[in-house]
């Protein structure tokens, strides 16, 4: 098992709350020369000793946890990717393990240094110089809500809870029909919003209008879209204040376009807690082995639903298995990304395309599983499937996407689609990486750009079957 030193986290723990070696010591039930050996990292630190931490000093012990290393690991590697001298990995694993605040201060730095360069690039091209093509773009507001989502696992609590308080008072159960009769007469009688359907050239699923207090639905929703629509309207009125307090939060307070798209992110997520509430969602995912398809039976949800549900299931003390969610077109786009893990995807290079959720396209409908190996030795359980949205006649595009949901291996077992996969064997594990640019895989035959980490060789008297070559 992996030994955990955190030396530098405690000690920093110790001096936020002004409390001497012994002092900490005495609140944790440990002798001094004990504390004293894993401040100097002399001592790994416990399952028992966390525990110590967290009824002693009330802190949450995800500040220790590898998962959160790994995000920052992955966070770090992406923001470094291009920096002058290469930064090997042993390097990041001991910023995010020792120094966690420094690895932040660094991913900060690095948004601002974009932020700047977008400025630059502004100003360039209303002076009309030539230096505008020089400039890095800034982050979009749908990246930083991204960012955002994932900062926080893709839970929130107090949503979720009031969500799921909701779904009880309903008292319908899993019958969406119901449900969005009872939404319809709460916005009614609570907030004096009426709901009818949408009329002539009207698009879009949910139109509101706050002057008549109208609510339009397209006519085309099922009872489920419905339930979702009507509930995103309900968070908006009935739980402005909690929405408003979590996207005033920096850095959505300074992009006002972020603030929104964001505020309409938290309202979806409630919607999603109450069309699956959390308690019985769980139970009965932990019960069918995660199986998405029974899932979708008995909620009356699509696959993608639920897979987007299952990626939030990460309540303090009742915790489902951590998922990451993502949506990608047949291009390549991913349309939407969202984590309760470490997993993370680099922004710079595209994704990989031996991950199994392109294979899914070249098989509609079938559900893909896939063992996956990142390069730093992490293995993860993967399923991929496409869905498409309803056609719009013949001629028309039609739209579909493939979804993937994965998971650490080590929560595989509880899956029924680790079925007949040997999930001890490393060479079963497809290696994939987070995309070609910061993937360091040598012999890669897929790779479509050099590894930005290493020099690049070139030799006009080799031709290799990798498609770039590195020097060893």
């Amino acid at each position: 098992m992996k030994k955990t030193f955190m030396g530098v986290r405690l000690r920093r723990l110790r001096a936020e709350r002004g409390l001497s070696q012994v002092a900490l010591a005495q609140a944790l039930g440990l002798s001094p020369s004990y504390l004293n050996q894993l401040e100097q990292n002399q001592r790994p630190l416990t399952v028992a000793v966390l525990l110590k931490i967290h009824r002693a000093l009330g802190v949450d012990i995800q500040q220790f946890s590898e998962d959160e290393e790994a995000r920052l690991v992955a966070a770090l590697r992406d923001a470094l990717a291009d920096a002058p001298e290469p930064v090997s990995l042993p390097e990041l694993k001991e910023v995010a393990a020792q120094m966690p605040a420094l690895g932040r201060a660094l991913l900060a730095l690095h948004r601002r240094g974009l932020q700047a360069q977008e400025q630059l690039e502004t100003m360039a091209l209303r002076l009309g110089d030539d230096r505008a093509d020089s400039a890095a773009p800034r982050a979009m507001p749908f990246e930083v809500v991204r960012d955002f989502f994932f900062a926080h696992q893709n839970h929130f609590d107090e949503v979720d809870r009031r969500a799921e308080a909701l779904a009880a008072e309903a008292g319908v159960g899993a019958s969406a029909a119901l449900l969005a009769d009872w939404l319809v007469q709460r916005l009614a009688r609570r907030h004096r919003i009426g709901v009818a359907p949408a009329e002539g050239d009207e698009a879009g699923k949910r139109a509101f209008d706050p002057a008549r207090r109208v609510l339009r639905l397209a006519p085309t929703l099922g009872p489920a879209q419905q339930v979702f629509q009507l509930a995103t309207q309900l968070a908006l009125v009935e739980h402005a204040g909690l929405i408003d307090a979590l996207a005033d939060a920096p850095p959505l307070r300074d992009d006002e376009a972020a603030r929104r798209l964001a505020r309409i992110g938290l309202a979806n997520y409630f919607a999603g807690a109450l069309l699956l509430p959390y308690t019985p969602f769980l139970a009965a995912a932990e019960r069918l082995r995660y199986d998405i398809d029974l899932l979708g039976q008995e909620f009356g949800v699509g696959f993608e639903t639920v897979c987007h549900r299952l990626s939030t299931l990460q309540r303090p003390g009742a915790p489902g298995v951590p998922f990451f969610f993502v949506r990608v077109d047949r291009a390549g786009n991913i349309s939407k990304r969202q984590s309760a893990t470490h997993f993370h995807f680099s922004r710079t290079g595209g994704t990989c395309p031996l991950w199994n959720v392109y294979e899914a396209f070249a098989q509609p409908g079938r559900v893909l599983p896939q063992l996956a190996r990142m390069p730093d030795g992490r293995a993860y359980l993967w399923i991929a499937r496409t869905v498409h949205g309803r056609g719009g006649g013949w001629g028309a595009p039609r739209r579909v996407f493939s979804i993937g949901l994965g998971c650490d291996v080590r929560h595989a077992p509880r899956l029924v689609y680790s079925k007949g996969l040997d999930l001890r064997d490393p060479e079963a594990a497809t290696p994939i990486g987070m995309g070609c640019k910061v993937c360091e895989r040598a012999d890669c035959p897929q790779r479509a750009f050099p590894f930005i980490g290493r020099a690049l060789e070139v030799d006009e008297n080799q031709s290799r079957f990798a498609p770039y070559g590195a020097p060893g």
